[in-house]
């Protein structure tokens, strides 16, 4: 047996999905009068492409990934969600992730009825695989690992998450939003190795597209067709399937981006390390940096004042103290520095 047919709920293997008309018929030139739509063209009168074809067609050129293995959601949400509806019992089963880290991933499985238990990082910011292994059990299904993780900016060691893959019963998702402005390189290439990863990466950061809600997922072919097999019919909507497909003929475009923004990254590490305010700077591989405040609150209300908008993450686990700031063009980051210049203790 499978380890996806060891792990799927049995509703989700059963299920037979919905088939709309353009599952029927995926050509351009036709006369289409199956799907009920509008006849005049608005350019947006026709139903987008359910399998998004020609946005995965150029994803699996740029990643060197073969297309049924792509999954493409609204934003890296809609796959953490939809792993949890498929391969999670509710009431029964249950989710293992690292302390802290991104927090859809509890919301997400609280909404699913799916117990969520959490493993705090250790004092370096890494994973404790002790603590996951003492957590498991036979009802563990999904493993979170957000690399580079938010808030707290840093990579997971390679050899853990690798340990994870081969100890972990069950599907390790391994969510690498900040991969591009990280000195580690992405698991991709690990995917014919472990039939239990899942990559999950999106287009909300180097790709500078937050606004048009569109993540990816990495996987074996199997999870991928159960993903496609619960999804909404037409999930992506027709116009960021075509916003995208033009932003991915400008790679390098976005990789100057990730090249300026990592630049500033270092301009702001520098600086923010010469001000009496800040005690603490987490080293970061992704674009924002964590920044220990004496004083946090005031600093983050004062800079709200001044129409700074920076993360106050003094509440979450290990980061007491801590403001996340996003880096920004030369003339945001230096508007920064001069308010935080002029604070008055």
């Amino acid at each position: 047996m499978s380890l996806v047919r060891q792990l799927i709920r049995k509703n989700i293997e059963e299920l037979v999905p919905y088939s709309s008309a353009r599952d029927e018929y995926s050509g351009d030139d036709a006369v289409f009068l199956d799907a009920n739509e509008n006849p005049y063209n608005s350019g947006t009168n026709r139903y987008p492409d359910p399998s998004q074809s020609k946005v995965k067609v150029k994803i699996s050129q740029l990643k060197n990934i073969s297309f049924e293995r792509i999954f493409l959601g609204n934003g890296s949400d809609e796959p953490i969600d939809l792993l949890m509806r498929a391969f999670c019992e509710p009431g029964k089963d249950n989710i293992i992730s690292i302390k802290p880290t991104y927090g859809m991933y509890k919301v997400c499985a609280n909404i699913n009825d799916v117990e969520f238990r959490e493993v705090l990082l250790n004092d370096k910011f890494q994973i404790d695989k002790e603590g996951i292994a003492k957590v498991a059990d036979s009802n563990s299904k999904l493993l979170f690992i957000c690399s580079p993780n938010n808030p707290t900016s840093n990579s997971m060691y390679r050899n853990d998450i690798i340990y994870l893959l081969e100890t972990f019963t069950g599907l390790v998702v391994v969510d690498e939003a900040y991969i591009d402005f990280s000195g580690e390189t992405s698991l991709l290439a690990q995917l014919d190795n472990y039939p239990n990863l899942v990559v999950l990466q999106t287009f909300s950061k180097a790709w500078a597209m937050a606004g048009v809600r569109l993540g990816m997922a990495f996987a074996s072919r199997e999870i991928i067709d159960v993903l496609n097999k619960i999804k909404y019919p037409y999930n992506i909507n027709i116009l960021t399937q075509r916003l995208v497909l033009e932003r991915l003929d400008k790679v390098d475009e976005k990789n100057k981006w990730v090249e300026n923004i990592l630049k500033q990254r270092e301009i702001l590490r520098v600086e923010l390390g010469k001000s009496g305010l800040v005690e603490n700077i987490l080293p970061s591989d992704s674009n924002f940096l964590m920044v220990r405040f004496r004083e946090a609150k005031r600093v983050f209300n004062y800079l709200m004042d001044k129409k700074i908008i920076v993360r106050d993450r003094s509440k979450v686990a290990l980061c007491e103290g801590y403001l996340r700031i996003t880096i920004g063009l030369s003339d945001e980051n230096e508007s920064l520095l001069k308010a935080l210049s002029e604070y008055k203790n």
